[in-house]
């Protein structure tokens, strides 16, 4: 990739990552509304994603009964292997139709004074793969925190319990004990909704532009790749594209590898321990 994307670097430079323009008959290529498509559909999945993936996790690991453990872990896995298509055939169907009927109207309503919420809501855009990243990542992050949670030693809890503590302030201390193992979920999860593809391509409305309003179409680095791979004629213009992929790598490889120490780490603490 960075062999085939010289053209592309060697024409744009610096301004490749830091302008917005993607005019590909005028040679003109920019990544900096993929870039910020991706950053912010990714965000969005988080803020919904996290809250969900932990208090599942800890309900797994401390709260539930084994059979109701054993449903619910497997629905999750179930969850984590649905192929990225057959969720955006989802989201086309049934999420963004449900966005533009019943919840983009409501927060345009009542929230319509913020940027974030200004635009036409046609269902498709930035708040929709926001969306569909969240239900893809949920069991990835749940998977991880609740593996984190089962491998810290029993005797803490019962010290715990034995100094007095209650159900909620043991649970409380547990997650305490496992934010790396947490972060390194988070990240992980992070990863895989930067690196997104069928999905995102299918929801996100594949305009390149750079909004505040989350019901406008956006573009994300994979989406773009996508969309106009096998239709790049011109040298520069498929050059460009691997560029776009070259600093996908380069993002996704250093999430990963952070996500991979914490999660060393914490493991290395526990059997310390």
């Amino acid at each position: 990739m960075f062999t085939d994307s010289a053209p592309s670097r060697l024409l744009t430079g610096w301004s490749f990552i830091i302008t917005n323009e993607w005019e590909p008959v005028k040679e003109n290529f920019g990544a900096l509304s993929f870039i910020y498509g991706t950053v912010v559909s990714s965000l969005i999945a988080l803020v919904i994603a996290l809250p969900v993936s932990i208090g599942v996790a800890v309900f797994l690991s401390e709260i539930a009964p084994s059979i109701i453990k054993t449903t619910v872990s497997f629905l999750v896995e179930i969850l984590a292997a649905i192929p990225s298509i057959i969720y955006g055939f989802w989201g086309i169907f049934v999420l963004a139709p449900f966005l533009r009927t019943d919840i983009q109207p409501v927060l345009q309503s009542y929230l319509g004074f913020l940027p974030f919420f200004k635009g036409n809501p046609i269902g498709f855009g930035l708040l929709a793969a926001g969306i569909i990243l969240a239900i893809m990542v949920i069991p990835i992050i749940t998977a991880i925190t609740r593996d984190v949670l089962n491998a810290i030693p029993v005797s803490q809890r019962e010290a715990a319990y034995a100094l007095g503590a209650t159900r909620w302030e043991a649970i409380k201390m547990a997650l305490l004990n496992a934010k790396s193992g947490i972060l390194g979920a988070t990240i992980l999860g992070l990863g895989r909704a930067v690196g997104e593809t069928m999905a995102v391509t299918m929801l996100i409305g594949n305009k390149a532009q750079i909004s505040l309003s989350l019901f406008e179409p956006a573009y994300t680095m994979a989406s773009v790749i996508a969309n106009e791979f096998a239709e790049a004629s011109g040298r520069i213009h498929l050059s460009a594209l691997i560029e776009v992929g070259l600093v996908l790598f380069g993002v996704t490889f250093i999430i990963n590898s952070f996500a991979r120490i914490l999660i060393y780490s914490f493991t290395r603490k526990t059997e310390r321990r």
